[in-house]
Protein backbone atom coordinates (compact mmCIF):
# COMPACT_ATOMS: atom_id res chain seq x y z
CA UNK A 1 0.00 0.00 0.00
CA UNK A 2 1.47 3.43 -1.07
CA UNK A 3 2.16 6.06 1.51
CA UNK A 4 -0.69 9.05 2.08
CA UNK A 5 0.57 11.95 0.05
CA UNK A 6 -1.84 13.79 2.25
CA UNK A 7 -0.77 12.27 5.43
CA UNK A 8 0.40 15.62 6.70
CA UNK A 9 -2.79 17.34 6.52
CA UNK A 10 -5.50 17.04 9.70
CA UNK A 11 -8.55 15.49 9.13
CA UNK A 12 -10.10 18.95 9.82
CA UNK A 13 -8.04 20.79 7.25
CA UNK A 14 -9.50 18.23 5.05
CA UNK A 15 -12.62 18.84 5.77
CA UNK A 16 -12.83 22.38 5.93
CA UNK A 17 -10.96 22.22 2.26
CA UNK A 18 -13.64 20.20 1.15
CA UNK A 19 -16.61 22.86 2.46
CA UNK A 20 -14.69 25.53 0.72
CA UNK A 21 -14.00 24.04 -2.80
CA UNK A 22 -17.04 21.22 -2.28
CA UNK A 23 -14.23 19.19 -4.29
CA UNK A 24 -15.13 15.21 -3.45
CA UNK A 25 -11.40 14.71 -3.80
CA UNK A 26 -11.13 15.97 -0.32
CA UNK A 27 -13.43 13.97 0.91
CA UNK A 28 -12.32 10.54 -0.26
CA UNK A 29 -9.03 11.42 1.17
CA UNK A 30 -10.43 11.62 4.10
CA UNK A 31 -12.81 8.82 3.59
CA UNK A 32 -9.89 6.55 2.12
CA UNK A 33 -8.38 7.11 6.15
CA UNK A 34 -11.07 5.70 7.50
CA UNK A 35 -11.99 2.40 5.27
CA UNK A 36 -10.19 -0.02 7.72
CA UNK A 37 -11.89 1.79 10.86
CA UNK A 38 -15.48 1.46 8.97
CA UNK A 39 -14.78 -2.42 7.71
CA UNK A 40 -13.62 -2.89 11.35
CA UNK A 41 -16.92 -1.08 12.82
CA UNK A 42 -19.28 -3.35 10.32
CA UNK A 43 -17.23 -6.55 10.79
CA UNK A 44 -18.38 -6.15 14.80
CA UNK A 45 -21.87 -5.88 13.77
CA UNK A 46 -22.18 -7.80 11.23
CA UNK A 47 -19.61 -10.83 11.56
CA UNK A 48 -20.05 -11.32 7.84
CA UNK A 49 -17.17 -9.68 5.49
CA UNK A 50 -19.14 -9.72 2.38
CA UNK A 51 -22.25 -7.72 4.18
CA UNK A 52 -19.42 -5.67 6.25
CA UNK A 53 -17.62 -4.89 2.40
CA UNK A 54 -21.07 -3.75 1.18
CA UNK A 55 -22.11 -1.58 4.07
CA UNK A 56 -18.57 0.45 4.01
CA UNK A 57 -19.81 1.24 0.58
CA UNK A 58 -23.32 2.50 1.74
CA UNK A 59 -21.71 4.48 4.60
CA UNK A 60 -19.18 6.13 1.67
CA UNK A 61 -22.43 6.72 -0.43
CA UNK A 62 -24.24 8.37 2.71
CA UNK A 63 -20.86 10.46 3.85
CA UNK A 64 -20.80 11.67 0.33
CA UNK A 65 -24.37 12.80 0.39
CA UNK A 66 -24.98 13.91 3.54
CA UNK A 67 -21.45 16.57 3.72
CA UNK A 68 -22.58 18.04 0.95
CA UNK A 69 -26.08 19.00 2.82
CA UNK A 70 -24.71 20.25 6.61
CA UNK A 71 -21.47 20.85 8.37
CA UNK A 72 -19.87 17.97 10.61
CA UNK A 73 -17.32 19.38 13.58
CA UNK A 74 -16.08 16.05 14.24
CA UNK A 75 -15.81 13.65 11.13
CA UNK A 76 -14.23 10.92 12.36
CA UNK A 77 -17.26 10.59 15.38
CA UNK A 78 -19.40 11.10 13.08
CA UNK A 79 -18.34 8.54 10.25
CA UNK A 80 -18.48 6.01 13.40
CA UNK A 81 -22.12 6.69 14.30
CA UNK A 82 -23.49 6.36 10.74
CA UNK A 83 -22.11 3.16 10.10
CA UNK A 84 -23.03 1.65 13.37
CA UNK A 85 -26.49 3.05 12.94
CA UNK A 86 -26.26 1.66 9.43
CA UNK A 87 -25.04 -1.49 11.01
CA UNK A 88 -27.90 -1.68 13.84
CA UNK A 89 -30.60 -1.19 10.66
CA UNK A 90 -29.25 -3.85 8.80
CA UNK A 91 -29.74 -6.33 11.38
CA UNK A 92 -33.17 -4.62 12.52
CA UNK A 93 -34.16 -5.36 9.08
CA UNK A 94 -32.82 -8.74 9.34
CA UNK A 95 -35.15 -9.25 12.19
CA UNK A 96 -38.28 -8.29 10.07
CA UNK A 97 -38.55 -11.68 8.92
CA UNK A 98 -41.41 -14.09 8.82
CA UNK A 99 -42.29 -16.28 11.85
CA UNK A 100 -40.82 -19.08 10.28
CA UNK A 101 -37.58 -17.36 9.17
CA UNK A 102 -36.93 -15.95 12.75
CA UNK A 103 -37.91 -19.63 14.06
CA UNK A 104 -34.81 -20.97 12.00
CA UNK A 105 -32.73 -18.32 12.93
CA UNK A 106 -33.37 -18.73 16.54
CA UNK A 107 -32.46 -22.06 16.45
CA UNK A 108 -29.19 -21.82 14.16
CA UNK A 109 -27.53 -19.03 16.43
CA UNK A 110 -29.33 -18.26 19.83
CA UNK A 111 -26.02 -16.62 21.00
CA UNK A 112 -26.10 -14.34 18.02
CA UNK A 113 -29.55 -13.10 19.09
CA UNK A 114 -28.70 -12.41 22.36
CA UNK A 115 -25.49 -10.04 20.69
CA UNK A 116 -28.21 -8.30 18.68
CA UNK A 117 -29.89 -7.18 21.77
CA UNK A 118 -26.95 -6.62 23.55
CA UNK A 119 -26.00 -4.02 20.47
CA UNK A 120 -29.43 -2.26 20.70
CA UNK A 121 -29.24 -2.04 24.65
CA UNK A 122 -25.01 -0.07 23.85
CA UNK A 123 -26.77 1.68 21.15
CA UNK A 124 -29.58 2.97 23.63
CA UNK A 125 -26.85 4.22 25.90
CA UNK A 126 -24.87 5.82 22.88
CA UNK A 127 -27.98 7.78 21.88
CA UNK A 128 -28.08 9.00 25.39
CA UNK A 129 -24.94 9.39 25.86
CA UNK A 130 -24.77 11.81 22.64
CA UNK A 131 -28.24 13.62 24.10
CA UNK A 132 -26.61 14.32 27.70
CA UNK A 133 -23.41 15.53 25.73
CA UNK A 134 -25.53 18.53 24.24
CA UNK A 135 -26.69 19.51 27.78
CA UNK A 136 -22.88 20.06 28.76
CA UNK A 137 -21.65 23.89 28.58
CA UNK A 138 -19.93 24.42 25.52
CA UNK A 139 -16.91 24.58 26.73
CA UNK A 140 -17.21 20.76 28.85
CA UNK A 141 -18.87 19.39 25.70
CA UNK A 142 -15.68 20.62 23.27
CA UNK A 143 -13.21 19.30 25.47
CA UNK A 144 -14.99 15.68 26.33
CA UNK A 145 -15.46 15.83 22.62
CA UNK A 146 -11.95 16.17 21.17
CA UNK A 147 -10.82 14.00 24.57
CA UNK A 148 -12.70 10.83 24.44
CA UNK A 149 -13.90 10.60 21.11
CA UNK A 150 -11.29 12.37 18.91
CA UNK A 151 -7.97 10.91 21.49
CA UNK A 152 -6.53 14.40 21.56
CA UNK A 153 -3.77 15.31 24.11
CA UNK A 154 -4.43 18.03 26.37
CA UNK A 155 -2.02 19.81 25.00
CA UNK A 156 -3.69 19.54 21.35
CA UNK A 157 -7.00 20.60 22.34
CA UNK A 158 -5.36 23.54 24.16
CA UNK A 159 -3.95 24.82 21.48
CA UNK A 160 -7.11 23.96 19.07
CA UNK A 161 -9.82 25.75 21.54
CA UNK A 162 -7.19 28.51 23.15
CA UNK A 163 -8.20 27.43 26.79
CA UNK A 164 -5.09 26.90 29.04
CA UNK A 165 -4.16 23.40 30.07
CA UNK A 166 -5.47 23.59 33.63
CA UNK A 167 -9.06 24.88 31.84
CA UNK A 168 -8.77 21.69 30.13
CA UNK A 169 -8.67 19.58 32.47
CA UNK A 170 -10.64 21.16 34.58
CA UNK A 171 -13.54 21.48 31.71
CA UNK A 172 -12.45 17.50 30.61
CA UNK A 173 -12.98 16.35 34.44
CA UNK A 174 -16.03 18.48 35.20
CA UNK A 175 -17.36 17.41 32.17
CA UNK A 176 -16.89 13.71 32.62
CA UNK A 177 -18.77 14.22 35.85
CA UNK A 178 -21.39 15.99 34.41
CA UNK A 179 -22.29 13.47 32.04
CA UNK A 180 -21.94 10.72 34.50
CA UNK A 181 -24.82 12.49 36.45
CA UNK A 182 -26.98 13.38 33.58
CA UNK A 183 -26.96 9.83 31.72
CA UNK A 184 -27.29 8.03 35.05
CA UNK A 185 -30.56 10.36 35.55
CA UNK A 186 -32.00 9.15 31.99
CA UNK A 187 -31.23 5.86 32.71
CA UNK A 188 -33.29 5.73 35.96
CA UNK A 189 -36.05 7.62 34.32
CA UNK A 190 -36.43 4.96 31.43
Amino acid sequence: MKPDPNSHISDQQLLNSFYTSRDNHWLGVLLQRYTLLLLGVCMKYLKNEEEAKDCVQQVFLKAITELHKYKVDYFKSWLYMVAKNHCLMKLRDKQTRTPAEIREQMAETPAEDNSIQLHLEKDRQLELMSDCLNELSKEQKQCVTLFYLEKRSYQDIAEQTGFSLMQVKSYIQNGKRNLKILLEKRLNQS
